[in-house]
């Protein structure tokens, strides 16, 4: 992210979302050609078209002036959807006894993974699937989502 880890950009993006009223959930960057910055926001009660546009018009005027990310790319804000990205240790909470699809650091290889989240304790996750119990460190999680049920859609 042309000298920015994603980690970096969500700690900077996160006050200018909340302020405009939304939590910041998630961000994805897809580089090339159509690069995107894909900010995923919600609220208690949901998002509106109205709080994407507000959350982009802000966000907009702070990369504008900031220029962290490099040239030609596209601000996409959105809601969350089904699939809701989970980030923090508050979303894995509220995710409890769902099943999630994660995308993990094992070792310097990526490995993803799916179960239903049955607990969490000091900084890791545990899941159960038809494998068993496997127990992740959060550091290590570099993508999360639950995952979405026929009747949820």
């Amino acid at each position: 992210m042309a000298g920015m880890d994603r980690k970096a950009l969500i700690e900077w993006l996160e006050p200018e979302v909340a302020a405009q009223g939304c939590e910041l959930l998630d961000l994805e960057w897809q580089c090339g050609r159509n690069a995107i910055l894909r900010l995923y926001i919600d609220t208690p009660e949901g998002i509106g078209l109205d709080d994407c546009q507000r959350v982009s018009r802000a966000v907009e005027a702070v990369l504008d002036v900031e220029d962290p990310l490099p040239a030609g790319y596209r601000l996409e804000v959105s809601s969350p959807g089904p699939e809701r990205p989970l980030r923090t240790p508050e979303h894995f909470s509220a995710a409890m006894s769902e099943e999630l699809r994660l995308q993990v650091d094992v070792d310097g290889a990526v490995r993803k993974l799916r179960g239903r989240l049955v607990a969490m304790k000091e900084g890791a996750l545990q899941l159960e699937n038809e494998d068993g119990a496997i127990e992740i460190e959060l550091d290590n999680v570099l993508a999360a989502r639950q995952v979405a049920h026929e009747n949820e859609l």
